[in-house]
């Protein structure tokens, strides 16, 4: 069955390595709101972009799932009405959701991870560690998956998000 997985997570979490390593596991379609971000940015460097990414992210997803295809949103979704978004558009598409958060339980990995990563998406600015710390971002209770990746590399975090499709 089509499913949407939905991460969710801090920058730095490992949300972005984490989700392409399960599309090249899965097959699922992957996409990344920051790409989207970065291309409304190009044409209009000025611009508030809002929840707008988030909504075409979801319309995306909605007709890949469509398809039949699994699809993987990959965002900081920070919020229960960001997160709302993609399971309204799992809901439209009658797939499956499954939501994903992503943490680092050692602040000294997490700073690091923050610090030393490479932006690959070009046009967006790499958050600084402070800027990381003052995100307003609300922990996600109702997750179907809650990966700690202080204490699980890629390959364990994929496989435990394949055990739960």
């Amino acid at each position: 069955m089509a499913t949407l997985i939905s991460l969710a997570g801090l920058p730095g979490t490992g949300k972005s390595t984490i989700s392409r390593a399960l599309s090249v596991a899965t097959g699922a379609v992957y996409l990344r709101v920051d790409e989207i971000d970065a291309a409304i940015w190009a044409i209009d460097p000025d611009r508030d972009i809002g929840p707008e990414s988030y909504h075409i992210a979801a319309a995306l997803a909605a007709s890949n799932l469509e398809l039949g295809h699994t699809v993987i949103i990959d965002c900081v979704n920070p919020w229960d009405v960001t997160r709302e978004i993609f399971t309204a558009a799992a809901k439209r598409a009658q797939a499956r959701f499954l939501g994903v958060e992503t943490s680092c339980s050692v602040p000294a990995t997490h700073r690091a991870r923050v610090e030393e990563r490479e932006m690959d998406v070009p046009g967006l600015e790499k958050p600084d560690w402070q800027k990381v710390l003052a995100r307003d971002y609300t922990p996600w209770s109702a997750a179907d998956v809650k990966l700690d990746t202080a204490k699980l590399n890629v390959v364990e975090a994929v496989a435990e998000i394949e055990r739960r499709l």
